[in-house]
């Protein structure tokens, strides 16, 4: 067990909190004002996580926050005092989400051990508003970039091959016949691969579920990295989006599928380091919670 002084977690207590605050600002400041943003709000409209959960700080497990009188981790779900200690109750949280941790653990490491595709495109964004009358496609106030026709021909013109569940079942219905693959939730751990984009956003999900025996440091870094994945994944799909300063990537020709590819796979090296500290911060929950 790392033991941290009172005066070292209210520092780190602190970072964290000006980190999340800076990240979940704009969105914040929209939700008063009742305005949405087609590429930002994602995170925290797809996710399940809200921005004040975001901004606790959580140690992890394995760490003891001296002086528990004074921590507001004492009247947390899934914390033990002990003493003047307060720590991450291993046992209970085990206890509680066992099978979240056992699922995770062994959909991120069969992930990370297959190679990765960097051939998709960003397609499933054209699948899901694939034949759609304007008004029905889920950023209707947005324009497509190549109005409906040109959206429909690019899809047309290329074989989709998205392994991604959660994208997938957002297609279209003409559109999904015309995907490589027929990803369900029960084939996830067979299918997903590290070069995929919301394979790396969903490394946001996996650790905010395992909160909060998951440090928050690695929290907020797979945050990032999904809301870096997003801008991209959002600058590939058919929308028009330069009025709010995403410069598209066309995809529909050779000079954006390469500029697609390289970003993808700068993204997946990223999401294969965060899914090795994944998997290191779950066994040691799996390790705490083993000792007598």
């Amino acid at each position: 067990m790392q033991v941290l002084g009172e005066p070292q977690w209210r520092e780190r207590t602190a970072a964290h909190e000006a980190r999340v605050d800076a990240a979940t600002a704009a969105h914040l400041s929209r939700r008063r004002d009742h305005r949405t943003h087609p590429v930002e709000d994602f995170l925290f409209t797809y996710y399940s996580f809200k921005p004040a959960q975001l901004r606790r700080w959580h140690p992890g497990a394995g760490v003891r926050l001296e002086g528990a009188a004074r921590a507001p981790h004492r009247d947390w779900r899934f914390y033990a005092v002990e003493g003047d200690q307060a720590r991450v109750d291993t046992d209970a949280f085990q206890a509680a989400r066992g099978d979240t941790v056992r699922f995770v653990r062994d959909l991120l490491v069969r992930t990370a051990g297959r190679p990765a595709r960097f051939g998709c495109f960003g397609l499933h964004e054209w699948a899901m508003v694939y034949r759609l009358d304007p008004s029905d496609v889920r950023h209707s106030g947005w324009p497509l970039r190549l109005g409906p026709e040109g959206t429909d021909t690019v899809v047309e013109s290329h074989q989709v091959a998205c392994s991604h569940f959660d994208a997938y079942r957002f297609f279209t219905a003409d559109a999904m016949p015309r995907n490589a693959l027929r990803p369900t939730r029960e084939s996830q751990s067979e299918l997903e691969q590290p070069g995929c984009l919301h394979a790396g956003m969903d490394l946001y999900k996996w650790a905010h579920k395992l909160v909060p025996a998951i440090p928050s440091d690695l929290v907020m870094d797979c945050f990032e990295l999904a809301r870096d994945v997003r801008s991209l994944d959002m600058r590939a799909a058919p929308y028009d989006l330069r009025e709010l300063g995403y410069e598209p990537v066309a995809i529909e020709t050779p000079e954006g599928k390469a500029e697609y590819a390289a970003e993808q796979r700068g993204f997946s090296v990223r999401g294969q380091a965060l899914r090795a500290r994944l998997v290191e911060a779950i066994d040691a929950v799996t390790s705490q919670a083993a000792r007598p």
